[in-house]
C-alpha cells in the first residue's frame, strides 16, 4: 500500500527531489527520485505526471556529454514513472519517444551509438513502456505520415541492434520493440482492434519500412544457428506478421489506382508508399526471394520451435496473402508439407493442423491458381523423384517423400489430373519401383529352415499374441531408415485413395508382368493401393471423397489374389532340397521360365535342362516374392473386412500350402497371413477358420492327390490343417489320410519325406485329440500303473486255485508270443478276452466290434513305418522312427492290434538301434522305451537276446573314449547317446522286468561310468540306474 495516496501528500514529498534533480544531474538525485516514487499511489502519479517527468526530460536535454550511467538512470526511472501511468497527450507521446530514441543516437554512425549493453537495454524497454502507455486513440494519431523521419529512425535503430549486438537479451528486447511498434504486440490487451480505414492507414505507413524491415531479419533469421533459437522465433514473427499486415489482400483490394494528394510537406511525402498493383508485384517478386532463402534455412534448423514457427508463417502469409505473394505459395506449400512428418510430434500435429484448417477452408482446392502451383509443383517433383531417390541419403530421401506425401494430402482428388499424364505416372511408378528395390543377398533367410511347424498354435490365444512378432525385417538397397519405408507406404496408400484405383492397379500390374527386377516392389505397392483405396490407415483431409466401393474393390482383389497365386509367381525354387531336384524335374513343363537381366541379383530359369542349381541371391529374392504376396493377401483380408469370406475358397488353400514350407520366413509370414484373415473375417482363432472351412480344404486336398506331380504341396496344407484344429476335423479328413497312404504306396521312392512329415503331424494330433486313449507321459510310470507285475499283485492278495491256473496260462501265452507264435496268441487273445456289449439288433453276436477311426487310421500308418524304417534316407528314417513311438502311444489301449505291429516292425527297429547312424541309433532307443513302457512282458526276451548285449557292449567300449575327453566332448553326438542309454536303461529294466542275470550285465556297464573320470552328467545317470 503506497503511503501518499493523494496528489497534495505526493506533491508535497516529490517537490524538493525534483528541484534538487532540476538543479544538479546526478546520478544520487535520479535514484533518490526513484526512490520516493515508490511510495507514491499510482492515481497520485497519473496526476502528477509532467511534473515529475520535468527534470527527468530536462536531464536528457542538457547540452553536453552525459555519464551513461546517469542516462541509464533517468531512462530507468522515466520507464518506472511511464509504467505506472498514461501518457494522454500526443505531443508528449511524440518527443518523449524522440527524446528515447536519441539516446542511442550517434551523429557520426548509421549504426546506434556505441553505449554500454545496460544503458542500451534500458532505452528498448523504455521505448516499449511508453508506447504501451499510450491512452485510447492517441496511439493511433501517433501513426500520421509526419511521424515517418522519426519511426524510422527508432525502426532503423531497433534492426541494428536485432542484427548486430552480440547480447541475446538485447536482440530479443529489440525484436519484441519493434513489433510494438509496427502495432502487431502480442499481448491480449494491447493493441486494441482495427476497423478498415485504420488498418489502411497503418498498412501504408509501414509500407515504407517493409524493404527494410524485411532484409534485415532475414539476414537475423539465416544467421548462425549458434545465435540461438529465440532469436529467430522472434525474428520470423515480426517478419511474416509485418508482411502480412502490409501485403493482406483484404486491404490491397480497397487501395484505390489513383494515389491521393498527401497532407504533408515534399519532403514526407516522397517517403510514403501507394500499395498499387505495381508495388504489390514487385513487392512480392522481391519478397518470394527472401521467403525461399528463409525457408532453405528453417527446414533444417535443429530447434523445433523455430520450425514450428515456420508452421506459423506459412498458414498466416498463405491465409492473408494469397494474391499478394501468389509467387511464393509454392516454397511456402512445398515447406509446409515438408514438415508433414517432422521429426517433433508438436511440429506434426501443428503441420497437420493447418492441412486440415485448409482443406476445410478450400484454401488450396478452392484457389485454382494454388491448385495449379501445387500441380505443377507435384509435375517437378515427379520428374525428379528418380534422380532424388538415388542421389540422396536417407535423410535426403525422407525430406523428399515427405514433400510428395504433403502435395498428395493437399490435392487430394485432384492428384489424378497429374497422374493421368502417363509420363508422370510412369516417373513416379520407376521411382518407387527403385527406391523399394529389397537386399536379397542375406544367406541367413535361406539358411534357416522350420522342420517343424508346431509354433502353429490352434488356440484363440496363440496367434493374437505373436501376430508379426516373428517375421523378420526386410532390408532394402538404397535405404536403411525405417521412416522412409513407413513414408513409402503412406504414399501408396493415398495414391490407392484419391487416385484412379483401375488405372494404378493396371500400372503396376505391367511392371509386376514385364520384369523380375520390379515384382516385389509392384507387390508392395499394390497391397498398399488396396489397403488405401478402403480407407484404411489413410489420413483424409477431404471429408466429401467418395471412397471406392465394396464391390470395385473386391473384383480388384480377386484378379490380384489370381496372379499371385498362379503357377509361375506362387510355387517359386525357395530351396534345393533332393525331393525339390525331383519336383523341378517333374514339373518343367508346367513352370514358367523368368528372363534373366542385367541385375546382380537375377531370378534365373530352372527347367531341367538349365543351370542345375539356383544361386543364394535368386533363392532369396523368391522368398522375399512368396513373403510379400502372402502380406498381400493378409491386407486384401484387412480391406475387404468380412467380405474376404467369400475369396476363402480360393485364397485360403494356397496360404496353408506356404504356411507349411520349410523355408521359416515363409512359413512365418504365412502364419501371420492366416490369422490376418481371422482377425478380418472375424473367426476366433486359427482351429474356427480352419474347421469352417475345412469341407473344402478337404476336396482340394483329395483332388490333387491324384494328380500329384503337378500339386506337389498338398501333403503341407493336410499338416497345417492337423496342428491347427481338433478332433471334430477327424472325420472328415478320415478318408484323404487313406488317399494319402495309397499315395504313398505309390510315390514312396520320391515324396516319403513329405507326406512321413503329415504323418507325424497326424499321430501327433491324434495322441493331443483322444488323451483317454493315450497317455503321452512318462512310458516308464504309464507301465508301472497299467501293467506291473501280475505276480506280484497276485502273491499280495489272496491266492486261489482259480487265480493260480489263470496266471500259468496268461505264462505260457506270453510265452509262445515271445517266441514268435502270434496267430496263437490272437486266438487265445480273442477266446480270452471279455466278449463286448453288443446292440440288440446284432446278428452276428461272436463279430468283433469295428475299430475307432483313430486306432484304425494309426494302426494303418504303423504299417507304412514298418517298411519305412528301412529307408536310405537318414532323415525319413528319423521321422519314421518319431512316427512310429507316436503310433504305440496311441494304440497302446487296444494291445490286439499294437503287439503283431510291433512283432513285424522289431527286426527293422533292432537294426536301427546296433547298426546304423548314431542319430538313428538315438532315436530308436527313445521308441524302444516307450515300447517297454506300453508292451513290456512282450519284449523282454527279444530285448534281452537282441538289443541287450550291444547296447552294454558299447556302454563298455565307449567308457575310456568318455574318460579321456575334455570338455567338448559333452557337445557330441557319442556323449547324447551314452547319456541317453544310461538314463533309459534303468526304467527300460524296471518296465520289462529283467532278470537276474540281464541285471547284471546292465549293472556292470553301467558301473564303470561311476568313475570320478567320466563326465559329471554320465556319473549321475549310472548312479541313477
Amino acid at each position: 500500500m503506497a503511503v501518499f495516496d493523494t496528489p497534495q501528500e505526493a506533491f508535497g514529498i516529490l517537490r524538493p527531489v525534483c528541484v534538487q534533480l532540476t538543479k544538479s544531474q546526478t546520478v544520487e538525485n535520479v535514484e533518490h527520485l526513484q526512490a520516493q516514487l515508490q511510495a507514491v499511489s499510482d492515481a497520485a502519479l497519473q496526476e502528477l505526471q509532467q511534473y515529475i517527468l520535468f527534470p527527468l526530460r530536462f536531464t536528457l536535454k542538457t547540452p553536453g556529454p552525459k555519464r551513461e550511467r546517469l542516462v541509464q538512470s533517468v531512462v530507468e526511472c522515466l520507464t518506472f514513472v511511464l509504467s505506472s501511468t498514461c501518457v494522454k497527450e500526443l505531443e508528449l507521446l511524440q518527443e518523449l519517444f524522440s527524446e528515447l530514441s536519441a539516446c542511442l543516437y550517434s551523429p557520426n554512425s548509421q549504426k546506434p551509438a556505441a553505449v554500454s549493453e545496460e544503458l542500451k537495454l534500458a532505452v528498448i524497454q523504455g521505448l516499449n513502456t511508453l508506447m504501451h502507455s499510450a491512452y485510447g486513440d492517441i496511439i493511433l494519431a501517433f501513426y500520421e505520415p509526419s511521424i515517418l523521419p522519426r519511426l524510422g529512425f527508432a525502426v532503423s535503430l531497433l534492426l541494428g541492434l536485432a542484427e548486430q549486438e552480440k547480447s541475446k537479451q538485447i536482440k530479443i528486447a529489440a525484436l519484441k520493440c519493434l513489433q510494438v511498434l509496427l502495432f502487431q504486440c502480442d499481448c491480449q490487451d494491447h493493441p486494441r482492434s482495427l476497423d478498415e480505414l485504420e488498418q489502411q492507414q497503418l498498412g501504408d505507413l509501414f509500407a515504407s519500412f517493409l524493404p527494410g524491415i524485411s532484409t534485415a531479419l532475414t539476414r537475423v533469421i539465416t544467421g548462425d544457428f549458434k545465435q540461438g533459437h529465440s532469436i529467430v522465433v522472434c525474428s520470423l514473427r515480426v517478419f511474416y506478421k509485418t508482411v502480412g499486415f502490409v501485403m493482406a489482400d483484404e486491404q490491397l483490394r480497397r487501395i484505390s489506382k489513383v494515389r491521393a494528394k498527401p497532407a504533408v510537406e515534399h519532403r514526407i511525402a516522397e517517403l510514403m508508399v501507394h500499395r498499387e498493383g505495381e508495388w504489390v508485384k514487385n513487392t512480392g517478386d522481391k519478397l518470394v526471394i527472401l521467403i525461399k532463402k528463409i525457408i532453405e534455412c528453417i527446414l533444417v534448423h535443429p530447434h523445433w520451435k523455430v520450425r514450428l514457427e515456420l508452421v506459423d508463417l506459412v498458414e498466416d502469409l498463405l491465409l492473408k496473402c494469397s494474391q499478394s505473394l501468389v509467387d511464393s505459395a509454392g516454397p511456402l506449400l512445398k515447406a509446409l508439407v515438408g514438415l508433414v512428418n517432422d521429426e517433433s510430434p508438436e511440429v506434426q500435429v501443428q503441420c497437420n493442423n493447418v492441412l486440415r484448417h485448409f482443406a476445410d477452408q478450400k484454401v488450396v482446392v478452392g484457389n485454382r491458381a494454388f491448385t495449379d502451383i501445387l500441380s505443377e509443383s507435384l509435375h517437378s517433383l515427379a520428374t525428379s523423384l528418380p534422380r532424388l531417390m538415388n542421389s540422396q541419403d536417407d535423410q535426403g530421401k525422407f525430406s523428399t517423400l515427405s514433400l510428395l506425401l504433403g502435395y498428395l494430402k493437399l490435392l487430394g482428388p485432384k492428384i489424378n489430373f497429374v497422374f493421368n499424364s502417363v509420363a508422370h505416372l510412369q516417373r513416379l511408378s520407376k521411382a518407387l519401383i527403385q527406391v523399394l528395390e529389397l537386399d536379397v543377398t542375406d544367406i541367413k533367410i535361406v539358411e534357416e529352415r522350420s522342420w517343424n511347424s508346431d509354433d502353429l498354435s490352434a488356440s484363440p490365444e496363440g496367434p493374437t499374441t505373436r501376430r508379426g512378432n516373428q517375421v523378420q525385417r526386410r532390408y532394402f538397397r538404397f535405404f536403411t531408415d525405417e521412416r522412409v519405408f513407413l513414408l513409402l507406404r503412406q504414399v501408396c496408400r493415398l495414391l490407392g485413395y484419391y487416385g484412379n484405383l483401375y488405372l494404378l492397379v493396371d500400372h503396376f500390374m505391367e511392371l509386376y508382368q514385364e520384369s523380375v527386377v520390379y515384382r516385389k516392389q509392384a507387390a508392395m505397392i499394390l497391397n498398399e493401393l488396396v489397403v488405401g483405396a478402403a480407407g484404411l490407415e489413410v489420413e483424409d483431409l477431404h471429408e466429401k471423397h467418395i471412397k471406392t466401393s465394396l464391390e470395385e474393390l473386391r473384383e480388384i482383389v480377386t484378379s490380384l489374389l489370381e496372379v499371385y497365386t498362379s503357377q509361375e509367381n506362387w510355387y517359386l525354387v525357395t530351396c534345393i532340397e533332393t525331393e525339390e531336384r525331383e519336383e523341378l524335374m517333374m514339373k518343367q513343363s508346367d513352370l514358367q521360365a523368368i528372363t534373366s537381366g542385367v541385375h546382380t541379383c537375377q531370378i534365373v530359369s530352372f527347367p531341367a535342362f538349365s543351370k542345375p542349381s539356383p544361386t543364394i541371391c535368386s533363392m532369396n529374392s523368391n522368398i522375399w516374392q512368396v513373403c510379400i504376396q502372402l502380406e498381400g493377401i493378409s491386407r486384401f483380408a484387412y480391406a475387404l473386412g468380412k467380405d474376404f469370406r467369400l475369396l476363402l475358397m480360393s485364397a485360403l488353400y494356397p496360404v496353408l500350402e506356404k504356411a507349411g514350407d520349410q523355408t521359416l520366413l515363409i512359413s512365418q509370414v504365412a502364419t501371420s497371413t492366416m490369422v490376418g484373415i481371422c482377425v478380418a473375417c472375424d473367426y476366433d482363432s486359427l482351429q474356427d477358420l480352419i474347421n469352417q472351412n475345412s469341407d473344402y480344404l478337404v476336396n482340394g486336398i483329395s483332388l490333387s492327390l491324384r494328380h500329384l506331380s503337378l500339386h506337389p504341396h498338398t501333403s503341407k496344407v493336410l499338416e497345417v490343417m492337423l496342428r491347427n484344429s481338433d478332433a471334430t476335423l477327424l472325420p472328415l479328413v478320415a478318408d484323404v489320410v487313406q488317399d494319402v497312404l495309397a499315395t504313398l504306396d505309390q510315390f514312396y521312392n520320391t515324396r516319403a519325406a513329405s507326406f512321413v512329415s503329415v504323418l507325424h503331424a497326424l499321430l501327433v494330433a491324434l495322441a493331443q485329440w483322444f488323451p483317454e486313449t493315450s497317455y503321452t507321459g512318462q512310458p516308464q510310470d504309464q507301465n508301472l500303473k497299467e501293467e506291473g507285475s501280475y505276480l506280484h499283485q497276485t502273491l499280495e492278495n489272496n491266492t486261489t486255485a482259480e487265480d493260480i491256473e489263470q496266471f500259468v496260462l496268461g505264462y505260457l501265452k506270453e510265452k509262445d508270443v515271445a517266441e514268435g507264435n502270434v496267430l496263437e496268441f490272437d486266438s487265445d487273445e480273442e477266446e480270452l478276452s471279455v466278449p463286448p456289449k453288443l446292440d440288440e439288433n446284432d446278428t452276428l453276436p461272436d463279430a468283433e466290434p469295428p475299430l475307432p477311426v483313430q486306432i484304425q487310421i494309426a494302426k494303418d500308418v504303423m504299417e507304412r513305418c514298418i517298411h519305412l524304417l528301412s529307408d536310405k534316407n537318414l532323415k525319413i528314417r528319423l521321422k519314421v522312427l518319431d512316427v512310429l513311438g507316436l503310433c504305440v502311444v496311441v494304440l497302446q489301449s487296444h494291445k490286439n492290434q499294437l503287439l503283431p505291429l510291433v512283432h513285424r516292425a522289431w527286426p527293422s527297429l533292432v537294426h536301427r538301434l546296433t547298426n546304423d547312424d548314431p542319430l538313428a541309433v538315438l532315436r530308436a532307443f527313445k521308441v524302444l522305451c516307450t515300447l517297454g513302457g506300453k508292451c513290456g512282458d512282450f519284449l523282454r526276451n527279444r530285448f534281452c537276446k537282441d538289443v541287450l548285449p550291444k547296447l552294454a557292449g558299447s556302454l563298455v567300449t565307449q567308457a575310456p573314449i568318455s574318460a579321456r575327453a575334455g570338455p567338448v566332448y559333452s557337445h557330441t553326438l557319442a556323449f547324447k547317446l551314452q547319456l541317453a542309454v544310461l538314463q533309459g536303461l534303468g526304467p527300460l529294466s524296471e518296465s520289462l522286468e529283467l532278470g537276474e542275470g540281464d541285471l547284471n550285465k546292465v549293472a556292470d556297464a553301467c558301473l564303470i561310468y561311476l568313475s570320478t573320470k567320466q563326465p559329471v552328467k554320465l556319473q549321475e545317470a549310472a548312479r541313477r540306474y
